[in-house]
């Protein structure tokens, strides 16, 4: 199988010219691969609709779990393929537009980007293009939260939680609600009068609704070989409530923002192979058993697989910049046109203040020409390219997170439709190490927040590509939904439900054994 992984890696990196003859055929598509455990994308009765029967043969080929880890798979190193960032491994790292870019492209990415580093001010301001914030918001632009397109940290000794904020949501209490989450019509309901989050910054006049307050309380944790690792319980409380008190039933979950890169490769997954995935799992019988989630998209009310977010509450990446527009900005978009942001009935003085429409520019205050070039560049922010693939410790810890059952929700790679809108993102062979199912995590990092499908103890398996560079982007390390994680031990150490056994995998491991996979995981 070795020689198949390397022919279709080849192929559809387009690098050889290979004739495909009936032994090829048999070799890469044919019965050979049946009952190997990993999504056939083969299977007559589903195949997928972009891709041709030879395409599949090479998809399926490509596709297949490693099985030899004294060296590195075909192409392993190009984490998103062709459209992979070549740059430096430097703090700058997740700032770079996919390699596949046209130079037309390359300017709307530019466009883009600056839309997404852009201050937004009150309103009524002289500047008309930028204003609209708020009247409650938790940032003032995307940069603030997605620093250099990183992921985001709980407050620092500083106090600052930009980067960081707290869901908002109560149980359904009338029939009509309930329907509603069913129909998927609504993910969840805010708190009656704070609504979906907290917002801790309002503008001139008006009073934030609260400040996040974390605590954290030590747990020690014994490994293999006697090594001690040291846990942050964190406990969470809101101070200084400016609207009264919480719904009696209202939950908080905190979320950092997730880091920026390849979420256009990520919409460019079939959505078969997503539904493989979970059918994979349930025939396996191994305990882990993933949801696929079920959203309505924003404009057209379509049901899609979602595949944003910490419990994949968005489908598209359109989808998450608007909602991300609206809910931490406070600015209106065709997609989700809520003026005031998130603010509720229950608060009539940020409801009474003055919105950043201008009629010139349409209905909204992210005109459709705003809310498509934030969307095109955050769909083409490029994964960087992989460090030290070939050493000898990171392939060691690539065979253990493989033995450890870590692959069997961090699926490790695809290959991409060949029917995007985008051709930069068409029919690449990308990394990003995710099942992008819905899995029980356990008691410990539950919130008790229903989002649509998710249950309060499941979370979308997050990607891993880009990991091992967290730090340099970022200044910090912060793992899990709320950064409550410093290293990567940690975030491994808090794993339960459907992860426990991979959990516990590595904490029997002997010291050189969790150094190795942790290396592996720090070259992605």
């Amino acid at each position: 199988m070795a020689a198949a992984h390397t022919l279709a890696a080849a192929i559809i990196m387009g690098m050889p010219n290979v004739r495909l003859t009936t032994a090829t055929i048999i070799l890469l598509g044919g019965p050979l691969l049946v009952g190997t455990g990993w999504p056939s994308i083969t299977h007559a009765a589903e195949p997928r609709p972009d891709l041709t029967v030879a395409d599949r043969i090479k998809v399926n080929a490509a596709t297949l779990p490693a099985n030899d880890f004294s060296k590195a798979e075909a192409f392993e190193a190009m984490t998103a393929g062709a459209a992979s960032s070549t740059g430096p491994a430097d703090a700058k790292a997740f700032t770079h537009p996919l390699a596949t870019l046209s130079f037309e492209q390359q300017q709307q990415f530019s466009l883009g980007e600056a839309l997404f580093q852009k201050f937004w001010v009150s309103s009524p301001s002289s500047t008309q293009a930028s204003d609209g914030l708020g009247p409650l918001f938790n940032a003032r632009s995307c940069e603030s939260c997605h620093q250099r397109g990183g992921r985001g940290h709980p407050p620092g000794p500083n106090g600052d939680t930009t980067s960081m904020f707290l869901r908002l949501a109560r149980p359904a209490h009338t029939d009509e609600e309930k329907a509603a989450i069913a129909a998927l019509k609504a993910l969840n309901f805010g708190d009656d009068t704070y609504g979906r989050q907290l917002q801790d910054r309002a503008v001139p006049g008006l009073a934030a609704e609260g400040r996040l307050a974390v605590t954290y309380q030590p747990k020690t944790v014994t490994l293999g070989g006697g090594e001690t690792v040291t846990l942050r319980v964190p406990t969470y409380t809101i101070e200084a409530l400016g609207y009264g008190p919480l719904g009696a039933d209202t939950t908080l979950s905190p979320r950092i923002a997730n880091p920026m890169i390849g979420m256009g490769l990520i919409e460019a997954i079939a959505d078969k192979d997503i539904l493989a995935n979970a059918e994979r799992q349930a025939q396996a019988g191994k305990g882990i058993s993933g949801t696929v989630a079920k959203v309505r998209d924003h404009l057209t009310g379509d049901i899609k697989i979602g595949r944003f977010g910490w419990k994949a509450e968005n489908a598209t990446v359109r989808d998450q910049a608007a909602s991300a527009l609206a809910g931490d900005i406070g600015i209106s978009s065709p997609d989700d046109p809520r003026h005031a942001g998130d603010c509720t009935a229950n608060q009539p003085q940020c409801l009474a203040l003055p919105n950043g429409v201008q009629a010139r520019l349409g209905p909204v205050e992210a005109p459709p020409p705003v809310l498509d070039l934030m969307t095109f560049y955050s769909e083409t922010l490029a994964p960087p390219k992989r460090r030290d693939v070939t050493k000898s410790e990171v392939l060691a810890g690539k065979a253990l997170f493989y033995a450890s059952g870590c692959a069997s929700c961090h699926q490790p790679k695809y290959v991409t439709r060949r029917d995007t809108a985008n051709p930069a993102l068409s029919f690449q062979l990308i990394w990003p190490y995710s099942d992008f199912l819905l899995h029980d995590m356990g008691p410990d990092l539950a919130d008790g927040q229903q989002v649509g499908l998710a249950s309060g103890q499941q979370w979308r398996t997050p990607p891993l590509w880009g990991l091992g560079l967290t730090a340099k982007v970022g200044g910090r390390q912060a793992y899990l939904h709320d950064g409550r994680a410093n290293s990567l031990p940690e975030a491994i150490l808090w794993h339960g439900g459907e992860a426990e056994k991979a959990r516990n995998a590595f904490a029997s491991m002997t010291p050189g054994d969790r150094k190795a996979l942790i290396t592996f995981l720090e070259s992605l």
